[in-house]
């Protein structure tokens, strides 16, 4: 059900279910897990799982990076 206002040439897409979540980022990420929480908003603590799911990506990557340097 998307809604056009005016003035707007794209219409607005309609808003995923979202669900509160008591208790912190700890218990957002237990209900829904990491991808859940971050990549599809079913909670309020999407940007804080991004950021979490950023820095492991990052340390990851900064692993792989120093053991082929440690190789070559």
């Amino acid at each position: 059900m998307s809604d056009k206002k005016a003035g707007e040439r794209i219409p607005r897409r309609s808003l995923p279910p979202f669900e509160e979540v008591e208790g912190g980022l700890g218990e957002a990420l237990r209900t829904h897990g990491l991808f859940g929480t971050a990549l599809l908003d079913k909670n309020q603590y999407g940007p804080q799982a991004m950021i979490v799911l950023l820095v492991i990506t990052a340390t990851v990557t900064g692993l792989l990076l120093g053991g082929l340097m440690l190789i070559t």
